[in-house]
């Protein structure tokens, strides 16, 4: 509820300070005295685009403040990030003539868009200003629900695990799709590594080869020309060498000194003779394969090629191609995991259907009382022959299960209020309804045939009693005052049948100080409330049989 409200430069208003309580508060005043300009500033308060154009002439900057009070403000806080304090909300707002302004909630600066949706929980404003919430065909469903007490949390639960499921799912399919492509590539890796047969020294012997196959005829001809000069050619090496220690033989026999080297003759020549062996049979043996060289470069530009792709080493390349046939591994966990899911999501499909074809067969039959409701208490508020409906998208409830289009968070259809307030004219959404007066006794209707706020909200009537009088007039106050039980309601009226029936009564005058016009509000005591009455019975001229009639018609609405 609104406790406290106040205005500053607004239009005609220099200064207006209110305290509102619970119950039902009137505004009145005579016409153009600015009654308007209170509800416009509230809507200011909740959210609505301002203009310099409502800026008090001759000021800078307009201010308007507020406090409420709900139950619900801990919560509403929260969601936005914003500092609690209890119950209460504090909201300012400035207008600035440069076109700017800014927006706190208990002294936190808010975009628009947070005062709006605060305005939509807290006040609803119905008449020439926009209903913030009923107009709102997203909103009806709810409504009726809430008109037929029923609850579809459950349902929202279970719709929300159909979306995680299918999320789980997507994100798995993903997975898996993404999974295939590593797979191939995982798969291409390891069977190229595989397929090559790398050996641990195989780079280095393969360059051995190469030189040697691209140098056979020079080592040839090198190993003849050395086995030539130590074996075959006269004069080689190993027959002078013979010579020679036969020589240091004969010596040794005669002085024992050249004993040590004559018993090393086998450690020196034994060496040549196998040198030369072995350069014998390496000429002889060496042979040059025809293709052989070009079969060592291709190997060795493969092993370059998977050293650039796989590692720096032969080492390092076979322990990539292992880790790739190791990541692939078996497909299987992925298959069991997706059929689970589908599992488990067709339970949940089936129990959702059951429990939102259930909530859907209880709300048509709650919109068929809710119609009647309607039009009956329309039919008080001399709109007798409108007609009242509750229409559902689709039209029929869906039989079976395999029709998902229309699955939601709140089940399986959504709903809109129609309305035809003249005979011979088609049902149509409440927003396109043009009167203001028409579409507030809509909406009182709609909550007095149920209570379809919730019951801390704020409602302001405005224009409630345009094109009715008499007896209708009464049964609008009264119909007020019902709803006032639940709800904090401000109505603007012109009617007295209505203001008499006020718990709290603002007025609303203007008059002309220093050649400027001054819109004023006051509360009225219960002299002035009867006085205002009187007013609104007999015109400027105030007889004392209004005033009569205005005591009376107060005395009757202290026992409405």
């Amino acid at each position: 509820m609104i406790k406290w409200f106040k205005i500053n430069n607004i239009a005609l208003v220099a200064s207006a300070e209110l305290e509102l309580g619970e119950g039902l508060t009137l505004l009145t005043g005579e016409t153009g005295a600015g009654k308007s300009i209170l509800v416009d500033a509230l809507g200011l308060l909740l959210g609505d685009r301002g203009s310099p154009e409502l800026i008090r002439s001759g000021q800078e900057h307009a201010v308007v403040e507020g406090l409420l009070e709900a139950r619900s403000a801990a919560a509403l806080l929260e969601s936005h990030g914003l500092p609690v304090e209890g119950d209460e909300i504090v909201i300012r707002r400035e207008l600035n003539a440069s076109g700017k302004g800014k927006a706190t909630v208990n002294g936190a600066l808010v975009p628009l868009g947070v005062l709006r949706d605060l305005g939509n929980r807290l006040v609803t404003i119905h008449g020439q200003h926009e209903p913030q919430g009923l107009l709102d065909a997203d909103t009806h469903l709810g409504l009726l629900d809430r008109h037929a007490g029923l609850e579809s949390q459950e349902v929202g639960s279970l719709f929300q695990r159909l979306r995680t499921l299918d999320g789980e799912l997507e994100s798995l399919r993903k997975d898996r799709r993404d999974w295939e492509r590593r797979r191939e590539m995982l798969e291409f890796q390891a069977t190229e590594i595989e397929q090559a047969a790398l050996q641990p020294d195989e780079e280095e012997t393969l360059r051995s080869e190469k030189r040697v196959q691209a140098n056979a005829g020079r080592l040839a001809a090198l190993a003849a020309e050395a086995y030539g000069l130590l074996y075959e050619d006269e004069g080689a090496a190993l027959g002078r060498l013979a010579q020679v220690y036969k020589r240091v033989d004969e010596l040794a026999a005669i002085d024992g000194r050249f004993g040590e080297h004559a018993a090393g003759r086998s450690g020196v020549l034994a060496p040549i003779e196998d040198l030369s062996y072995f350069l014998r049979d390496y000429r002889e043996g060496l042979q040059v394969t025809p293709g052989r060289l070009d079969e060592i470069e291709s190997r060795l530009a493969l092993i370059e090629r998977l050293k650039k792709k796989y590692g720096a080493t032969l080492e390092e390349v076979v322990a990539f191609g292992a880790r790739s046939r190791a990541e692939l591994g078996p497909a299987g966990s992925a298959d069991e995991r997706e059929k689970a899911l589908l599992a488990e999501r067709a339970t949940v499909a089936q129990r959702y259907f059951a429990k939102a074809s259930e909530l859907s067969r209880k709300r048509r039959a709650a919109a068929k009382d809710l119609q009647k409701r309607v039009e009956a208490e329309l039919a008080q508020l001399a709109m007798e022959r409108t007609r009242f409906r509750v229409q559902f998208e689709p039209d029929l409830p869906p039989t079976d299960a395999t029709d998902t289009s229309s699955w939601g968070a709140h089940g399986i259809e959504a709903a809109e209020f129609l309305i035809s307030p003249n005979p011979g004219e088609d049902l149509r959404p409440l927003a396109r309804i043009a009167s203001g007066g028409e579409m507030s006794r809509i909406l009182l209707a709609l909550n007095a045939a149920s209570g379809l706020e919730a019951e801390d909200k704020t409602l302001v009537f405005d224009e409630v009693d345009a094109g009715i009088g008499g007896r209708v007039a009464e049964v609008v106050g009264r119909k007020l005052r019902t709803i006032a039980e639940r709800h904090q309601v401000l109505c603007v009226t012109h009617l007295p049948q209505i203001a008499s029936l006020a718990q709290a009564h603002l007025a609303v005058s203007k008059r002309v100080e220093k050649n400027r016009t001054v819109a004023e509000v006051r509360a009225l005591d219960e002299d002035a409330h009867v006085e205002e009455v009187a007013r609104m019975l007999g015109g400027e001229t105030i007889t004392e049989t209004a005033r009569r009639h205005a005591r009376e018609m107060v005395r009757q609405g202290l026992r409405a």
